[in-house]
């Protein structure tokens, strides 16, 4: 069985849908930011910080790399995951992407009470979240599935996802 891989932007649901989805199909969770802080000893914020987000990004590769090897899991990957072309390689090459979608206002309620959100800590959050958001789109438009998590309850998407995962795996 492929695994299966949510990708988006930060606040879009993607741990909170993974979570579920494994909940419900018994596949193994695992999540590129918990390796990547386990691995580094510091959190995403402090990577971030102290060591810069090339640092970050190189050692997101490294996990991705990794993880894409594995079976039947779910794998709740960071947001920016999609702008290394080598990474959608790799997580396509045992699964299925499913990009889920929000609307810039809801990512913003999702995540302000956030702290450890590196690349909003910024004067302008919002205005911060739609420059990503766009910059992004051209890269969340590789997936395989796109799930808007502004209009669906978190039930509503991962029963879309686990459909969608199943008629795409018998293609």
């Amino acid at each position: 069985m492929k695994n299966i891989i949510l990708v988006g932007f930060m606040g879009t649901g993607k741990t909170t849908i993974a979570k579920h989805i494994s909940k419900i199909t018994g596949m193994r969770y695992i999540s590129t930011d918990d390796l990547i802080e386990k691995k580094e000893k510091l959190s995403i914020k402090d990577i971030f910080e102290t060591k810069g987000e090339s640092f970050f990004r190189k050692a997101e590769k490294d996990v991705i790399k990794k993880v894409s090897s594995e079976q039947s899991v779910i794998i709740d990957a960071g947001g920016g995951v999609v702008i290394d072309p080598e990474n959608i390689k790799n997580l396509k090459s045992n699964g299925i992407i499913v990009c889920l979608w929000s609307d810039p206002k809801d990512i913003l309620k999702r995540t302000k009470q956030h702290g450890h959100r590196p690349l909003l800590n910024v004067d302008d959050p919002l205005g911060k979240i739609s420059e990503l958001l766009n910059s992004r789109k051209q890269y969340y438009e590789r997936s395989d599935l796109y799930i808007n998590t502004s209009t669906l309850s978190i039930e509503e998407a991962v029963r879309s996802i686990i459909e969608s995962f199943k008629k795409k795996e018998n293609e």
